[in-house]
């Protein structure tokens, strides 16, 4: 934990430390081995824990998942967050051996659809209450509510996640649970820096967890993760944040080096920005490796697609490689090309078009071929 404060909001606790009200700003980093692989993932936790993350996340997407959680927090004295996913009512098994719930408001439409999306938040703030855990509301740009994205212009990513989170700390303040924090995060520094600026000027009250989603591979992904950082806690704003980076397994550690180098630089006035951040250039965006990451060839494909675009660097093109079913569908549609990689082909899609899934090793020359007319579409 760096000394850098933001004072206004309230004091939200999480196992052994405490964000916002004054509280030292906290790194977080995610868990990237399959959770039911307890052994990796106490060692991971460990070492993330060691490097000093404040919170280690991991992912619950299943009963197998939910039931290796004790013997997990038997073996780690890291603050634990788990991610619930599609299935809210995993808080239940989950809970007892956490100290923070994570949802995402988009995804709690995949479970139960027709009920209403108020009674699973209720269910999982009673569920957290009753075990003595924190939340957070993780607004994602490539899955928001629905709902919310209809009563928005189509170019207007930023209005239905900032309504989306508003809504939902309303929810969440009528019933008495109070103990949340609040992240909002997209690809482009940009329009992180915009939509945690608006939420903060809304509720200065509320805690935010800050973060770059899918910011990619060392060191552009730093490079644009330090511009939104620079930008929202110089001002102020920002309680915990997560450095996002596609790395091996063994080099998460890396995240929390990342971000308490960003956090040291900002406490003794070191700021880089402000920067037009690549709006120019070649744009690549991928996600952090993490346990839902179905073929671990993902990480190594994000570097050969960043290798094999290297002669488009001067196109304003944004190419998207996601590691999983979960983020890759929905936060590949705004990318000019996007893959999102499954368990033995990958996705390639045009924005919103899906253009053919790919054996790993057939897939390079496909996305030259759709780069290609891209480029020679708009020279």
């Amino acid at each position: 934990m760096v000394e850098l404060k933001r004072n206004p909001t309230r004091a939200v606790r999480i196992g052994s430390i405490t964000i916002g009200a004054g509280h030292p700003i906290a790194a977080q980093s995610m868990t990237a081995t399959h959770t039911t692989d307890v052994a990796a993932t106490v060692d991971q936790a460990n070492a993330l824990h060691a490097a000093g993350a404040g919170v280690v996340r991991i992912a619950v997407d299943s009963k197998s998942d939910a039931a290796a959680l004790p013997a997990i927090r038997a073996g780690t004295q890291a603050n634990l967050a788990i991610d619930l996913q599609e299935n809210y009512r995993l808080a239940v098994d989950v809970a007892p051996h956490v100290d923070k719930l994570r949802y995402n408001p988009g995804h709690l439409y995949h479970h139960e659809p027709t009920k209403p999306w108020q009674d699973k938040v209720r269910f999982i703030a009673d569920v957290a209450a009753k075990h003595d855990c924190a939340m957070r509301v993780g607004v994602n740009c490539g899955s928001v509510d629905p709902a919310k994205k209809e009563k928005f212009a189509e170019d207007d990513s930023i209005g239905p996640m900032l309504a989306s989170a508003l809504e939902h700390c309303e929810l969440l303040d009528s019933i008495g649970f109070t103990r949340y924090a609040v992240s909002l995060k997209d690809s482009d520094p940009k329009k992180v820096i915009e939509v945690n600026r608006r939420f903060a000027e809304a509720r200065p009250d509320v805690p935010l967890h800050l973060g770059v989603t899918e910011a990619g591979m060392p060191p552009d992904g730093i490079i644009k993760t330090r511009i939104a950082f620079e930008q929202l806690i110089s001002r102020g704003i920002g309680d915990t944040v997560r450095v996002s980076l596609t790395v091996p397994n063994a080099d998460k550690p890396e995240e929390i080096a990342a971000a308490q180098a960003i956090l040291n630089d900002i406490a003794a006035g070191r700021v880089r920005s402000v920067v037009d951040y690549g709006l120019s250039s070649l744009n690549i965006i991928s996600c952090p490796s993490c346990s839902r990451v179905e073929n671990e060839a993902f990480i190594e494909l994000a570097k050969q697609v960043k290798e094999m675009t290297a002669y488009a660097k001067d196109h304003a093109i944004t190419i998207a490689v996601m590691g999983c079913r979960v983020n890759g569908p929905g936060e590949t549609d705004d990318a000019d090309l996007g893959l999102w990689c499954g368990p033995t082909h990958v996705n390639l899609k045009k924005r919103s078009a899906e253009l053919g899934a790919y054996p790993y090793d057939a897939i390079l020359p496909k996305l030259r071929e759709e780069l290609d007319k891209l480029i020679g579409g708009r020279s």
